[in-house]
């Protein structure tokens, strides 16, 4: 790719940038705009709806910049809780990597590798290739090849300090935080699988039968889990025609209750909609009903187990239950509100089954995901396009044409496909029998990242290469030389999609929220919304997290060979960190914590970038003839693993459970707890399946005038 290239797609894209920016800071001010820019300020009854036009709201203004930048850390914590802290320090971690990495890149690798003369020199800068200010340009031999060797080592040391200083700041915060908070039922609860019942017994007397026995003093309750997707279907279909009720009787005009009963309401006799939904709500609230009483005896073999002491809950997370090991499965209960109730695979053979199902299906899409990436690869590609398509020849030689085909479309395209693939691997990750919504977003997260990892950096880098060939990565000894000849030649291509991708779709999809924005349009146009019914979106970390840790890749692997590429990315994650403390003030709400188990899926991959940054400088020293900097540099992984390791000891067992220390400092302070009696009571009841509670839409089934709206009211005064 020629500079001229990646100037036109930096300018189309800042220019897209601001002008979205632009758009954002009139639009967020617009009355009819709030629950798209402000949902959650909606949700805790912070903001107005209905607002007072003024023509200060249709000039752009900076005001938001600031707002977002004034809360501490301190506060983010105790609003949003650990997982939006550390979903922040990742940008934080990152652009302090880049800031040292632009220094040392920009300042002094970068004109190394303009002042070689290893490629053909064209004195006409705005056509030079981008291959000139790689390491690509630097002559065999050279000396200078010293500097990189040297930025290498300096920089992997510098990316571990930090690395391993994150790893301990967030230790702390999940200490402080556990000692700050109240008790919380998913602490003194395990979830137990695969219960084998006695003959004439059920699965809820077996399970107390046995808990009373061997923890006699330590055992508080359990609730057994049922089967209720379809009474969840009934009662969701109840809400939305309760909600659809509400907003009809609390509307003033009453033509819009009154509809024809034939197709499309055009034809037959008018009805009172009123009337209809309330003899429809009433007969789904008897279909629940009913639906309770059959699944009230139908038990799976599975519950949720309280004890009335954390070191105890734990203790049995580690033991084994019983003889055979795939019975009587313990595992850490989550929160109430981050049950998945709707799929509950109980059978450990059915897990192991779907597991199995699971990961040939992201064989399956990370194979024809190399169709867009031959295609994105073709684009770039001018001479390749006019022996395909030779029709195209006269169109392709306009300038500015072949620049945007070049620069821009390319990273495009493959960003438009990658939109894709979230939400199926959250589908994906729903099939292998996590029980929690945070289990099930934590396993699509490392989907996502090593799908992206693959298909985006390594598919499009071997296929992009002339020097491809699949027989020579069969052996182990010619990985470094196969990436060396192959990876500096697509730095072009991901400068560009850092741009497109990271720039562009940072602020359009995240900042302006473009397709909310036009739901919300046609809705009000077309559907006529109902402003009371919104849902306040919860931050989608699957979704964000890879694509911040596949920057960081690129940047780590790029960094001695094409540092162009390290400006962007920090320009990225500096837009990244104040667009996403905004994001965090006034769209999302947190839904569920982690306890920040998200940090050890950062440190892997940041440990994964600098390996694979070491093997390329292996195979790039060798191929620019200095073999003795290429030996060298073998200890540099080396070391990189064993760093690796250590944090692994010393931090990750944090990240999976409190150790016992905290357990039973936390169970002493209870115990003079005046309030801990009334916590065990809330927590006999606290894992009972939401479905199968009691419906209070109506306080009668008997009057089809004003019960449904009064029973509801009072749920909500109660």
């Amino acid at each position: 790719m020629l500079l001229s290239a990646l100037l036109t797609s930096v300018g189309i894209n800042l220019g897209l940038c601001l002008l979205y920016i632009t758009l954002y800071s009139i639009l967020r001010k617009q009355p009819g705009n709030i629950t798209v820019y402000a949902p959650r300020l909606i949700a805790e009854h912070k903001g107005e709806r209905r607002r007072q036009f003024n023509l200060e709201s249709l000039l752009p203004s900076a005001g938001w910049l600031r707002q977002a930048w004034q809360p501490t850390e301190g506060e983010l914590l105790s609003l949003f809780g650990l997982d939006a802290v550390v979903f922040m320090r990742i940008f934080i971690f990152s652009m302090r990597v880049f800031s040292f990495a632009v220094i040392v890149g920009i300042g002094i690798l970068l004109p190394i590798n303009y002042l070689g003369t290893q490629l053909s020199d064209d004195s006409d800068l705005a056509n030079t290739s981008l291959d000139t200010f790689s390491i690509s340009n630097v002559n065999d031999g050279s000396n200078w090849l010293w500097v990189h060797f040297s930025a290498a080592y300096i920089f992997s040391g510098v990316v571990c300090y930090l690395l391993y200083y994150e790893y301990s700041y967030i230790s702390d915060k999940i200490i402080s935080c556990f000692y700050s908070c109240k008790p919380l039922p998913h602490d003194f609860t395990v979830l137990v699988r695969g219960i084998s019942t006695s003959s004439g017994h059920t699965v809820s007397e077996d399970v107390e039968s046995f808990f009373t026995e061997c923890y006699p003093s330590t055992y508080l309750s359990h609730s057994v889990v049922r089967r209720t997707s379809k009474l969840q279907s009934l009662r969701s279909d109840a809400e939305k025609l309760y909600r659809k009720l509400a907003h009809l009787k609390s509307n003033r005009d009453a033509r819009r209750r009154f509809t024809r009963e034939g197709p499309l309401g055009l034809f037959g006799r008018q009805v009172d909609l009123a009337d209809h939904y309330e003899k429809k709500l009433v007969d789904l609230e008897e279909r629940v009903r009913i639906q309770q009483s059959l699944l009230a005896g139908q038990e799976v073999p599975a519950a949720f187990v309280s004890f009335k002491s954390r070191f105890v809950a734990a203790s049995t997370l580690h033991i084994q239950q019983r003889i055979n090991p795939t019975k009587w499965v313990t595992e850490q209960a989550p929160e109430p509100q981050d049950i998945h109730w709707a799929f509950f695979s109980t059978s450990f053979f059915r897990r192991w089954i779907c597991n199995l199902a699971v990961v040939a299906a992201c064989i399956a899409i990370t194979i024809l995901f190399l169709i867009p990436v031959v295609i994105v690869q073709g684009l770039t590609n001018l001479d390749q396009l006019e022996t395909y398509f030779p029709f195209l020849k006269g169109l392709l030689e306009l300038t500015f044409i072949s620049e945007v085909i070049t620069g821009y479309l390319p990273s495009l395209i493959l960003q438009q496909f990658l939109s894709l693939i979230p939400p199926v691997m959250v589908v994906l990750s729903s099939m292998q029998g996590y029980i929690a919504f945070s289990q099930i977003q934590k396993s699509a997260c490392i989907k996502v990242l090593w799908f992206t990892i693959w298909n985006v950096f390594f598919a499009n880098v071997l296929s992009g290469s002339a020097l491809y060939r699949v027989s020579l990565l069969l052996d182990p000894k010619n990985i470094p030389m196969v990436l060396a000849e192959a990876v500096p030649g697509q730095a072009s291509f991901f400068i560009a999609y850092v741009v497109t991708s990271g720039w562009t779709s940072l602020i359009s999809s995240e900042l302006f929220r473009l397709c909310p924005l036009i739901f919300h349009f046609l809705a009000k146009v077309f559907a006529r919304e109902n402003d009371e019914e919104f849902k306040v979106p919860q931050i989608p970390y699957h979704k964000e997290i890879p694509k911040i840790i596949f920057f960081g890749v690129l940047g780590t692997t790029y960094f001695f060979l094409a540092p162009l590429i390290l400006p962007f990315l920090l320009i990225y994650y500096c837009m990244g960190y104040i667009v996403f403390r905004n994001q965090l003030l006034n769209v999302y709400v947190t839904k569920y914590e982690t306890s920040g188990r998200f940090w050890p899926i950062v440190h892997n991959s940041t440990i994964f970038s600098l390996v694979l940054m070491h093997i390329i400088a292996i195979g790039i020293f060798g191929l620019k003839n200095l073999p003795l900097a290429s030996g060298l540099m073998v200890p540099l992984p080396v070391l990189t693993l064993l760093f690796n390791q250590y944090c692994q000891k010393r931090f990750l067992p944090l990240f999976k459970a409190y150790p016992a220390e905290c357990l039973i400092k936390k169970d002493r302070e209870n115990q003079n707890d005046p309030t801990i009696g009334e916590f065990y009571n809330k927590l006999a009841t606290a894992y009972e399946d939401p479905a199968m509670k009691p419906t209070q839409h109506s306080l009668s089934t008997d009057s089809r005038s004003t019960p449904l709206l009064q029973g509801a009211e009072s749920e909500n005064l109660a």
